[in-house]
């Protein structure tokens, strides 16, 4: 991809149009990388940063190709799109990262949980079925955790089920079900991969989670874990992007047992929301990693140049409509604090409207200063 530098400059699409895109095409107008996108809709984050921007639907096999095929390189900021589309443009020659092929598996929770069995992926035990009847034939191995095979995205489409009351509670499609793992850290490894086959990780961050809305609401860089489980995590991230023979960025959520054991939860294909702290904290950001990763050039320094913590900002509960920030100024006024608004003119409860990083000397007092932040700041319609 060396046209990129060299005059003839290639044209980078990005399939969605949301926070993702945006930051990415925040790094790459810093090389002068023009990125090209489609939403379906016009008010979308993109809209106003994208060289060009399209309407489009993602998950239309007419749009995409219509979309793609005067493209270099085609990338995507969120999996659900049409891989019927992408493999007809990859045929014709243009790039797709991450392939095609690989967002066909990761759509499919099913299929991607059969892909950490057969290459000896360590995951929780699971079982698949076809719907709500199969529920109750697996009353024995309560409790569990039922996810949607096709289509959940942030906390969507999974479900606890702790007792046989709820078994009639569960989806009633193609799903999984797998042993509710008794961890103590949820974990995230963030790998890349070019198309040379060079690699390299970010460092290990521990997630916090809100239960109610199944969505991280702190990130903590460094995870405080033992170095051996860091290499251990590190390692199995760099296992899964190989055996995957992913081109890009790849996210790789974990689970650390009781027994120090680490468990694949689940992986994204693209940057993600546990990877946001990387623009602060790391000497290369994931948005710039995956930039690079897909346009076949060296791979950054990954290696932190400070503590800190991410936190996600989400419209409160019984605000819908027009996004106002209570508390900005206030958070603004504070040392070693970043925010990032994601451009989304209307707020919802539960919605991601931007983040905040945290900076500070040491881990904890960016630990301190971040409640304050996430108690300053309130999404407000």
């Amino acid at each position: 991809m060396n046209k990129v530098w060299y005059g003839e400059r290639a044209k980078l699409g990005v399939l969605g149009g949301g926070q993702l895109g945006r930051m990415l095409i925040q790094v790459a107008m810093n090389y002068d990388v023009h990125v090209y996108a489609m939403d379906s809709s016009k008010t979308a984050p993109c809209a106003r940063l994208a060289y060009d921007f399209v309407e489009g639907d993602i998950q239309s096999y007419e749009d995409v190709v219509a979309f793609g095929e005067d493209k270099d390189v085609i990338t995507v900021e969120i999996e659900h799109v049409n891989v019927d589309a992408l493999e007809f443009l990859e045929k014709k020659g243009v790039k797709v990262f991450p392939q095609p092929s690989i967002l066909r598996l990761i759509q499919d929770k099913g299929l991607q949980k059969q892909f950490y069995r057969e290459h000896g992926i360590p995951t929780s035990d699971f079982y698949l079925i076809e719907n709500l009847s199969e529920l109750a034939n697996y009353e024995s191995k309560l409790p569990f955790v039922q996810k949607l095979r096709k289509g959940g995205y942030d906390g969507k489409g999974v479900k606890l089920i702790s007792s046989v009351a709820q078994l009639q509670e569960g989806f009633d499609n193609p799903s999984l079900i797998e042993d509710k793992i008794d961890f103590i850290k949820e974990l995230s490894v963030i790998v890349a991969r070019n198309e040379q086959g060079e690699i390299s990780a970010f460092p290990v961050v521990e997630c916090e989670f809100n239960e109610q809305l199944n969505l991280v609401e702190f990130l903590f860089s460094p995870a405080d874990i033992p170095s051996a489980i860091e290499k251990k995590a590190v390692q199995l991230g760099e296992q899964v992007i190989k055996a995957l023979n992913l081109t890009g960025l790849l996210a790789v959520e974990l689970f650390l047992t009781k027994e120090g054991e680490l468990l694949v939860n689940e992986v994204a294909p693209r940057t993600h929301n546990s990877g946001h702290h990387t623009i602060e904290c790391n000497f290369v950001s994931q948005f710039e990693q995956h930039m690079r990763a897909i346009l076949g050039l060296p791979l950054g320094n990954t290696e932190l140049r400070t503590a800190g913590v991410m936190v996600n900002l989400i419209g409160e509960d019984g605000h819908a409509g027009h996004a106002r920030y209570e508390g900005l100024e206030e958070v603004m006024k504070m040392k070693g604090v970043y925010v990032h608004l994601y451009g989304k003119q209307e707020t919802k409860p539960g919605r991601k409207m931007g983040h905040v990083t945290i900076i500070d000397s040491t881990l904890e007092e960016a630990k301190e200063k971040a409640r304050k932040v996430q108690q300053l700041i309130k999404v407000i319609a």
